[in-house]
């Protein structure tokens, strides 16, 4: 893709205000030029959207592809880097069929009647790492609320349900961190995504030699084993499942810990009632949209999204932030409000045939998280100003490096 007119850099920098707003300039944009190009850093463009209904339009429409390979892909600055010759691709950077028969072998894995079977499990984790916190002597330090839980847990969760040994726990965090950096190049990631395959690799070559109750060795009794997945399949099952299934929803509880830490009206109400958790979970999921640069699509096919013209071959940066602060759906966007009505409706896990396969998962740890901190510690609060957090303002998936507390 190629255009002579000089334009305006994909909006990544933080709003000089309130750490929890989407980066400066996608409210502009969304009122102005929903749909507008933005400069690539490796001199490309693509379409920018930033309306609610415009994203959700292109999500769901098959003509946009998913496929990294296809022409026009906005693979520049793409988390995790931009695909290699040889690399092996998840089944979320793929379309259907290919797609829905990869995706299909894990669903179940993660459906809500799976999941909530493992909510004691998800319970007695939480309890445990909080007894954990309630042990450390905070006359000296306070607790870092994201290494004492908010990456323990989804860590545990997701160790668990893949059979990863939870005490490699330290060297995926490390090699996601890398990999999910936006101030490396892709030289610079090189060995840390050589370092993860060959983790990977040594894992799924282990649960083939003594396979165990987890996903991968299901995986690999029933589809290996019949031929219908490779070994390269496994592999990209594992990293994919692997990343998504703690990085983000580590985020998550951070930043909806903090928040609540600085409403403490909310935090009041949502103690006093904890049925209201199901329903703050969701306009938390809405008001934070930690995927800050994606989802990517490119079209297979001339489509007009909203008034606008996209032509085959251009590629497409969703700007989910940004849509879940639409106005136009979310009254009072800006605004954290628990008893919103259609919080629900956002779209923080994507939309279409690619939502997001852990999000009840990520729903419930949420929810326990939660409702756990708000019962155990009534008084948390942040032991730094605000001001004073290292947020993630260098990363694709936005949240806090640390999270100094104290009670």
């Amino acid at each position: 893709m190629t255009t002579t007119a000089p334009l305006p850099p994909l909006p990544a920098r933080p709003p000089s205000g309130c750490p929890f707003d989407p980066p400066e300039g996608l409210a502009r944009l969304r009122l102005e030029e929903p749909l507008s190009k933005v400069a690539l850093d490796d001199g490309g463009w693509a379409w920018l959207a930033t309306r609610y209904a415009d994203v959700r339009a292109i999500l769901g429409d098959a003509r946009f592809s998913s496929d990294t390979s296809a022409p026009g892909y906005p693979v520049s600055g793409m988390t995790g880097g931009s695909p290699r010759p040889g690399a092996t691709r998840g089944f979320i950077r793929m379309d259907p069929p290919e797609h829905t028969r990869l995706r299909r072998m894990v669903t179940r894995d993660f459906m809500v009647k799976r999941v909530e079977a493992l909510r004691p499990t998800l319970q007695r984790l939480t309890d445990e790492l909080c007894d954990a916190m309630e042990r450390v002597d905070r006359s000296e330090h306070p607790v870092d609320l994201v290494q004492a839980l908010a990456l323990p847990l989804p860590s545990l969760a997701i160790s668990l349900l893949l059979g990863v040994p939870y005490e490699d726990h330290d060297t995926f965090q490390r090699l996601t961190g890398t990999l999910l950096s936006r101030d490396l190049t892709e030289e610079q990631r090189e060995p840390t995504r050589v370092e993860l395959l060959a983790y990977i690799n040594q894992l799924v070559n282990a649960k083939k030699a003594e396979p165990g109750d987890d996903i991968i060795s299901r995986l690999v009794t029933e589809q290996y084993a019949r031929g219908e997945l490779t070994h390269e399949d496994l592999v990209a099952f594992a990293v994919l499942l692997l990343v998504a299934g703690h990085e983000t929803t580590a985020n998550m509880i951070g930043l909806s810990a903090l928040s609540l830490m600085l409403d403490q009206e909310t935090a009041d109400r949502l103690r006093e009632d904890p049925s209201l958790v199901r329903g703050a979970v969701e306009e938390l999921l809405r008001f934070h949209s930690i995927i800050r640069n994606g989802p990517r699509r490119a079209a297979l096919a001339d489509v007009e999204v909203g008034g606008q013209l996209i032509r085959r071959g251009e590629g497409v940066i969703v700007a989910v932030p940004s849509a879940n602060r639409d106005e136009d759906t979310f009254p009072d966007a800006d605004r954290l409000d628990i008893g919103r009505p259609n919080a629900q409706h956002h779209v923080a896990f994507g939309y279409g045939i690619h939502q997001c396969l852990g999000q009840a998962l990520a729903r419930a740890e949420l929810q326990v998280v939660i409702t756990t901190l708000l019962r155990r510690f009534p008084g948390m609060r942040p032991a730094v100003p605000v001001e004073e957090i290292p947020f993630r303002t260098d990363m694709v998936i936005y949240g806090c490096h640390a999270l100094p507390v104290t009670w």
